[in-house]
């Protein structure tokens, strides 16, 4: 079964990925046999994994999820759903209210 997985690395940054074996792909990291990123920043925690039923979808998430701010990471691992929405939009503000 395909899945999309979340690390969190020695330094607290996250790594995305996605594998057809989730145990496998953990350990290679583990190993240092992963992907540079996460070898440079060893030791790796599995954080968060979802199941898919493709391959296919399982790289889309992948690629999507690698595309958000930690803080939106975070809600994911967290389970706060409700907070994803939240975190995923931009605000904007004014230094000057005076435009002319």
């Amino acid at each position: 079964m395909p899945y999309t997985y979340i690390l969190e690395c020695l330094d607290g940054s996250y790594y995305t990925g996605s594998t057809w074996s989730l145990d496998g792909r953990v350990a290679e990291h583990a190993a240092g046999l992963g992907c540079g990123y996460t070898k440079e920043r060893l030791p790796v925690k599995l954080v968060y994994w979802e199941e898919h039923d493709r391959i296919e979808d399982a790289f889309a998430r992948e690629k999507q999820i690698q595309r958000w701010s930690r803080a939106k990471k975070k809600a994911l691992i967290e389970g706060h759903r409700e907070e994803l929405k939240k975190r995923g939009k931009k605000q904007f503000g004014f230094l000057n209210t005076d435009i002319q």
